[in-house]
C-alpha cells in the first residue's frame, strides 16, 4: 500500500507545460557541472545482464529482479536494478586511466519497492564511476567529491532559478558530515529515518557516512550489498526539502570494496557463495580497477530543484489507485 503525503496548501510552482522544458534544462545543466567537476565522460549503459556473471545488483538482498528469457540464446536475463557493478568493469574493458571515468543514465526497475512520494518501482539515475589508486582510498578524498557533487547540484539550482524564477526554494552548500555511528549516539531513542529528518532539519544538508554494517544498537543505519561499496568509506548525500519537510536522499555512493573489504564484508553479509562469479573473482584476484563511484536520482533532483511533492510529477510511472485518486483530489498531475 503507498504512503501518499499532501503537503499543506501544496500547489505546484511551475505547470505541467513549464516542468517538462524545465527537467530538460536541469539534466543538461547538470551533466554538464557534473562532467567537468567529477572529470567523467558519458557512456551507453545496459539496460539487462546475465544474472550469471554477478553484475546485477541486489540491493539489500531481498528485493526480486525482473527476469524474462530470451528466445534465440534460450538464456534468461534480468532488468538491471543499478550498474553498480557494471561501471567498474566497464571501466576495466575501456582501460580508463586512474582521475577519470565514466557517467550514464542508468533506467532500472525494482518491483518491490514500497510506493510513496519518492519511490516508484521505476528507477532513473546519473550513475557514475571513476578510477583512483590505493593512495586516493581515503576519507579525505570521499569527502572532497561528495563536495564537488554539492556544488554541481547547487550551480544547477542558480542556473534552473534564473530560468524559472517563480521557484524560491534554498539549496544549502554548507555541507555537514557524520558517521551512522554518530547520528545514533546523537539521536538514539530514533529510528535511522527520524534521524536522518533532526539532522537535516537543522542543518539542511549533509553526508552521512559509514552505512551497511551493524551498529552498536544492533541494528543497521541502512542496508548495503556486500560486494560494490566499502561499509567505511560510503555514505548518502541528503538535502532538507522544504517542500515536504523531510530528509531527502539525492544519492547514494562510496569508494568501491578493495580485495580485502569485499572478501570481509562477504562474510559478513552471508554471501561467500559470490566469490565464485567472475565479477567477484576478478576483484577478488585484483584484476579490476580501485574505483569510486555512486548513483543521483534524476527524478530527485528534479523534484528538489522544481519544490514537486510527488515523483509521479516529474517522471512517469505506474501507480496504486490510492495514489492516483488521492493525488488527483490534491490537483496534483501525475504523468
Amino acid at each position: 500500500m503507498s504512503k501518499l503525503f499532501i503537503p499543506p496548501d501544496y500547489k505546484p510552482v511551475l505547470s505541467v507545460y513549464e516542468t517538462q522544458t524545465a527537467i530538460g534544462s536541469i539534466k543538461r545543466i547538470f551533466e554538464g557541472y557534473l562532467s567537468e567537476k567529477l572529470n567523467i565522460k558519458r557512456v551507453s549503459a545496459p539496460l539487462f545482464v546475465d544474472p550469471q556473471t554477478g553484475l546485477n545488483d541486489d540491493l539489500n538482498g531481498v528485493e526480486r529482479p525482473v527476469e524474462f528469457d530470451i528466445k534465440e540464446t534460450q538464456n534468461a536475463v534480468q532488468i538491471v536494478q543499478s550498474l553498480a557493478k557494471w561501471k567498474r568493469m566497464a571501466l576495466y574493458n575501456y582501460g580508463f586511466p586512474t582521475g577519470e571515468g565514466i557517467y550514464t543514465d542508468m533506467n532500472a526497475i525494482r518491483r518491490d519497492e514500497e510506493m510513496d512520494n519518492l519511490h516508484s518501482i521505476y528507477v532513473d539515475q546519473w550513475d557514475w564511476e571513476k578510477v583512483i589508486d590505493k593512495s586516493m582510498r581515503t576519507e579525505t578524498y570521499l569527502k572532497q567529491t561528495v563536495i564537488d557533487i554539492v556544488d554541481a547540484i547547487c550551480d544547477t539550482a542558480e542556473d534552473v532559478k534564473r530560468l524559472f524564477p517563480a521557484l524560491k526554494a534554498g539549496i544549502y552548500r554548507e555541507l555537514q558530515f557524520i558517521t551512522a555511528q554518530q547520528l545514533e549516539d546523537e539521536y538514539p531513542e530514533l529510528t535511522p529515518k527520524e534521524r536522518e529528518n533532526a539532522f537535516l532539519k537543522k542543518h539542511k544538508t549533509a553526508f552521512i557516512m559509514q552505512i551497511g554494517d551493524i551498529l552498536k544498537s544492533g541494528g543497521k543505519h541502512d542496508g548495503r550489498a556486500p560486494d560494490y561499496d566499502d561499509w567505511t568509506l560510503n555514505g548518502d548525500l541528503l538535502f532538507w526539502n522544504e517542500t515536504l519537510g523531510c530528509a531527502f536522499e539525492i544519492s547514494s555512493m562510496g569508494i568501491r570494496v578493495d580485495q580485502n573489504s569485499l572478501d570481509v564484508q562477504l562474510t559478513k553479509a552471508g554471501c561467500d557463495y559470490r566469490r565464485k562469479f567472475p565479477y567477484h573473482s576478478m576483484l577478488l584476484s585484483g584484476t579490476l580497477p580501485l574505483t569510486i563511484g555512486g548513483g543521483i536520482g534524476q527524478s530527485r533532483l528534479c523534484m528538489l530543484l522544481l519544490e514537486k511533492a510527488h515523483a509521479g510529477e516529474v517522471q512517469v510511472s505506474v501507480w496504486d489507485k490510492d495514489t492516483i485518486e488521492g493525488c488527483k483530489a490534491a490537483g496534483i498531475k501525475l504523468l
